[in-house]
């Protein structure tokens, strides 16, 4: 699991990525002020090509696209009303460059 901020992180989480399947992350902030689950379901899954999972009545689609000895991500989100669309892509981006990090050290 990546984060937008290193300050918060992820003690568990559970997977079934199939559709239908439940994704759930136990997200908490390391100084313990603050905790909550992040809960999605799978709605479509196309094997290493795409899916899609929706929480709180918004959806979240991610594509992988294959460029040569590398890979794009691009993720796509209905966003919330309580911050700024800026606000919400930046969080988006923050945990995609932090998973490219992850996946570049292993």
């Amino acid at each position: 699991m990546e984060f937008a901020n290193p300050s918060w992180h992820c003690p568990s989480e559970e997977n079934d990525m199939t559709i239908g399947g439940r994704y759930c992350a136990r997200m908490e902030a390391k100084d313990g002020s603050f905790r909550f689950d992040f809960e999605a379901f799978y709605t479509e899954i196309i094997e290493k090509q795409q899916f899609t999972y929706e929480f709180a009545c918004r959806k979240v689609n991610v594509i992988f696209n294959k460029l040569d000895n590398q890979t794009e991500v691009i993720t796509t989100f209905d966003p919330e009303e309580e911050n700024s669309i800026e606000l919400q892509k930046g969080g988006w981006q923050a945990i995609l460059n932090n998973f490219r990090i992850y996946t570049q050290s292993h």
